[in-house]
């Protein structure tokens, strides 16, 4: 591990070493520190200070100014005296993840400002030639070329810190859209259980692959969608259909909660709440949350190639769901023949899953039946007996008498239910034999795609 040597802020041993493990977990930080390190010698202790003054609860400038880190104390004092940069503090502060994120775009930012000037002066391209080559006195020489340069474009550069704090804060956000729960503000602790390593290679390809920011997009309004549904379904499924005895405290009626809140009789309901005896809502709804797996048949054909980002968001919001349940999801990806159903028990997804769902399409033409074949392997090895399966597909097909045939013993023995969404397409002849809903809608964007959710 390369330590950091040199600082201008008031870090200590903690700091130094916190920035060599980012170093080493992130391919974008080590490129734009091979890049800068080309351009002047003390870039990586630039860079560990740009991590460290986003990072730690109260970065200071050093008074006395360390021999040989004269250019990264004035681009310090400029960063941090930017109008910008208190206000992105609060963002990175204490925050792994935004922080190395800021650090990437910030360290980018200042090495294009900085080469940029260089072009334009020749006396500050001489003294940073001078400072790599070890001169005597170059450093001094930078440093007062450098002085310079801020004074005469300084404004450019806060526009640049501007712009790059903007494509901090859309990294970070776009990690959470994709890794993040459907439950509102669940994000930040979703991405606690994923490895800060994981979470940087993410946001890494993120910033390069439009596809996937796209499907990041489109998964972040979906599960707010989704988390909506699920509490409308929650609220149905969990109306007052009485009055029993318990301990559930969301559930205990009015009178019991003033009972609580008496000095008189605080005692007595402690009594009755611990032994289950205080009064409270009967709850019991029509059906049962969380059944049985998961599992999406979602039409990869030529036609929905123009889908393809939203439908991904579509899966992963449904997802979603399936973790928050901890129920098994398949995603079975089919056009004329269905790919190997890809499982994530109780919906959890890795990093390299999600990378590989972004970059999977089959394309060619439609057939149903091999989707639901695969299914049925699916729902035969599953744990559960019941299963929710959601079809997607903008195409027709015909299913022939005695695969439904089966397919229907196979529903009445597992008791499974198969909700079909029709994109584009009035006919429903082809989805019929096999489903027990059907939805019709021409995008993914209308609102009666959005039954889906209430699985």
């Amino acid at each position: 591990m390369k330590e950091l040597k040199g600082s201008v802020l008031n870090t200590d041993s903690y700091d130094r070493r916190r920035f060599g493990q980012l170093l080493e977990m992130s391919e974008k930080l080590r490129k734009v520190n091979k890049e800068g390190s080309s351009l002047f010698p003390t870039f990586q202790p630039l860079m560990g200070d740009m991590w460290a003054c986003l990072f730690k609860m109260k970065p200071e400038l050093l008074e006395e100014v360390p021999e040989g880190l004269e250019m990264n104390h004035q681009l310090m004092e400029r960063v941090m005296s930017d109008e910008g940069y208190q206000e992105f503090r609060e963002f990175t502060r204490l925050d792994d993840l935004a922080a190395a994120l800021g650090t990437t775009k910030y360290s980018e930012t200042v090495l294009g400002w900085v080469k940029e000037q260089a072009q334009r002066d020749q006396e500050l391209a001489e003294a940073l030639q001078n400072l790599m080559n070890g001169e005597q006195g170059a450093s001094q020489q930078a440093a007062d070329a450098l002085s310079a340069a801020l004074n005469q474009q300084g404004n450019s550069l806060s526009r640049m810190l501007s712009q790059a704090t903007q494509e901090a804060i859309e990294a970070k956000e776009n990690v959470k859209s994709l890794l993040g729960g459907i439950k509102a503000g669940s994000g930040d602790s979703e991405l606690k259980k994923v490895p800060l390593k994981d979470q940087l290679l993410l946001a890494e390809k993120l910033s390069h692959d439009k596809k996937l920011k796209e499907i990041a997009k489109w998964a972040g309004r979906m599960k707010v969608i989704a988390n909506r549904k699920q509490r409308s379904k929650h609220k149905d499924a969990t109306s007052r259909n009485g009055v029993r005895q318990g301990n559930a405290v969301e559930q205990l009626l009015p009178m019991e909660l003033g009972s609580y809140a008496s000095p008189l009789t605080k005692m007595d309901f402690l009594r009755r709440y611990v032994e289950g005896q205080t009064l409270q809502y009967e709850t019991k709804g029509p059906e049962q949350l969380g059944k049985g797996p998961i599992v999406l048949c979602l039409d990869q054909s030529g036609s929905m190639t123009n889908q393809d980002a939203i439908s991904k968001g579509f899966a992963l919001a449904l997802m979603s769901i399936a973790r928050k349940q901890r129920r098994d999801f398949a995603w079975i990806p089919f056009s004329s023949n269905a790919a190997a159903p890809l499982i994530y028990e109780r919906g959890k997804i890795t990093v390299q899953d999600m990378i590989q769902l972004a970059t999977i399409f089959l394309g060619g033409g439609t057939s149903f039946e091999p989707p639901l074949r695969v299914a049925s392997q699916v729902i035969q090895q599953s744990r559960f007996n019941q299963a929710d399966i959601v079809f997607v597909t903008d195409g027709e097909s015909h299913v022939s008498e005695r695969f439904l045939q089966s397919w229907n013993e196979l529903k009445s023995k597992k008791g499974f239910s198969v909700l079909s969404l029709l994109l584009g397409r009035e006919s429903i002849q082809g989805v019929q034999g096999f489903s027990d809903r059907i939805v019709r809608a021409s995008t993914f964007e209308d609102e009666s795609v959005y039954q889906a959710f209430e699985i």
